[in-house]
């Protein structure tokens, strides 16, 4: 198997520091939270930035100075910019900063689908609404990142979201080979177990690669267990699960690169180096 590549999602586009008050927001912040998580062993971040008062923004202007205040500290990083940013973002806002800044990579996601965070104690629906990923924008956002030599990171929720992007292959769209992200544990798609994992990981395309991420603690960890065993690669951080093993919160998406880099030698895994991942992922690099 490969080595493995650990990515640190650093923020999302829902909780702020009233969740865990290390999630960054200034450009400084996100600095010096990536240079400590490339520290710890991650070769890639994941960024939805913020603004001042914490909310996800889709300004070009902060986007860029956040990405160029991270390469100043961390030159060696692989910096993955979300399309996703957060709610109430338009289509075009959302893959804006791809056209303008060219990132090496960038999140797609491949589906519409419910999307909420639900309070299962006092039976509460907290956030309730639809993720739209049409395939007209499926579709868009791959030729514009095509065009700007950016990896796409397929976020699949589900079986269909990788059915959605094999089904779009012969348009000419893509970037091959392709990556995957599995996400689990998001409320409106699947939750980790074994099974539902061997079933994304049986049809993914020959030659395509995979990384996996659980959102909330009882997804965190085992699905990172999986993917180690099994050939694909770890996303942890702060975006997924605010808190550590100890259920406490976390210091920082850092901390959870270094269970993750245990994991990784506990499946007699190496840890890629940026350098070694944009390898593995046939990256255009800076």
């Amino acid at each position: 198997m490969d080595k493995c590549i650990i990515t640190a999602a650093l923020t999302g586009g829902i909780h702020g520091k009233e969740a865990n008050p290390n999630i960054p927001y200034t450009p400084e912040e996100f600095a010096d939270e990536v240079h400590k998580c490339w520290n710890s062993g991650c070769s890639i971040v994941h960024i939805h930035c913020r603004d001042d008062r914490g909310k996800p923004t889709a300004e070009i202007r902060r986007i860029r100075e956040t990405v160029e205040a991270i390469r100043a500290k961390t030159p060696e990083i692989i910096v993955n910019l979300s399309t996703a940013i957060g709610p109430g973002v338009s289509p075009a806002e959302r893959i804006a900063p791809v056209v303008d800044l060219k990132p090496e990579m960038a999140s797609l996601n491949t589906n519409s689908m419910n999307f909420g965070i639900v309070d299962h104690r006092a039976k509460k629906i907290v956030l309730d609404g639809i993720f739209e990923n049409t395939f007209s924008m499926l579709t868009d956002f791959g030729r514009k990142m095509k065009e700007a030599g950016t990896k796409p990171e397929f976020e699949a929720y589900d079986l269909g979201g990788i059915y959605n992007v094999m089904f779009f292959r012969d348009f000419d769209v893509w970037q091959e080979p392709l990556h995957f992200q599995f996400v689990f544990g998001v409320f409106g798609g699947l939750s980790f177990t074994p099974l539902t994992y061997l079933d994304m990981k049986s049809v993914l395309p020959a030659g395509a690669t995979w990384s996996v991420c659980g959102v909330g603690a009882p997804n965190q960890l085992p699905a990172a267990m999986m993917s180690a065993i099994t050939g694909g690669h770890i996303r942890v951080g702060l975006e997924d699960n605010v808190r550590d093993l100890d259920k406490q919160l976390a210091k920082g998406s850092w901390q959870q690169v270094e269970y993750a880099v245990q994991i990784c030698r506990l499946a007699g895994r190496a840890v890629a180096s940026p350098a070694e991942a944009r390898e593995i992922l046939r990256l255009k690099g800076r």
